[in-house]
């Protein structure tokens, strides 16, 4: 059971609790009703009903997997509910929570201009009229990525053009008042050239002129996606686990 004293009930106390975390600032926009906990030095606020249902959270596992299960004990959080967690063993979920999926990925983050990349003044925003061709690079070159054209979270797309050929994409996925990259991608066929890094090193200089911090997020398996982002300044890592509770 979640008592009084641990209850948090507003995004300026939330962020307070958790060091003003950018991954907390990103997590919660700003004006927006905000609920959170906080246990032993772990911080958990749940997510606002646009974002669906769940909740995220950062600190030490073990307060992390206290606040979960008193919570699914007062029925605040409940199966199909989704939670972005600090990094979890399986093992050690299990007899806490009923999870039916978990996936580790990395949330990076940056406030420095990253060094400039050769081809990255071909970055520019796109417009409606680029959306068919979005649509096709995203759908040959990133399938199972979640951040597709009629993503409503997604503000803006940047890409390079090769001629009149779409060759690379991302999308600008800001949230709260850090600045955060989605969907980077490049044509299978026009990978090992730089694009990638030209692609990231552009949007990532756009969004710092209006964010002081710019995220992102990666899988952990995919090594050179991982150094490349180090290379470009992303050296500041949170490790998570996304569940799905069942």
């Amino acid at each position: 059971m979640i008592i009084d004293d641990q209850a948090i009930h507003d995004r300026a106390a939330i962020l307070a609790a958790a060091g003003d975390h950018p991954f907390v600032r990103h997590s919660l926009s700003p004006g927006v009703p905000a609920h959170g906990y906080r246990r032993d030095g772990a911080v958990l606020w749940l997510l606002p009903p646009e974002r669906g249902l769940g909740a995220d959270a950062i600190g030490p596992v073990e307060p992390v997997l206290e606040i979960c299960a008193a919570l699914v004990a007062d029925g605040v959080l409940r199966p199909e509910h989704r939670m972005h967690l600090p990094r979890l063993d399986p093992a050690l979920a299990a007899g806490r929570l009923g999870v039916d999926e978990f996936v580790d990925w990395e949330f990076h983050w940056t406030t420095v201009t990253p060094p400039a990349q050769p081809d990255e003044q071909r970055v520019v925003r796109l417009t409606d009229a680029d959306r068919p061709a979005l649509a096709a690079l995203v759908d040959e070159a990133f399938p199972t990525t979640t951040t597709r054209p009629d993503d409503p979270r997604v503000l803006d797309w940047y890409g390079i053009r090769d001629g009149g050929r779409l060759v690379a994409c991302g999308a600008d996925r800001s949230r709260g008042d850090v600045g955060f990259l989605a969907g980077l991608t490049v044509a299978p066929d026009q990978r090992g050239r730089g694009l990638g890094a030209a692609l990231t090193a552009g949007m990532t200089r756009a969004l710092l002129a209006r964010h002081d911090t710019v995220g992102l997020g990666v899988y952990p398996h995919n090594v050179q996606a991982v150094r490349l982002y180090r290379r470009l300044g992303f050296t500041d890592t949170l490790s998570l686990t996304a569940i799905r509770l069942g």
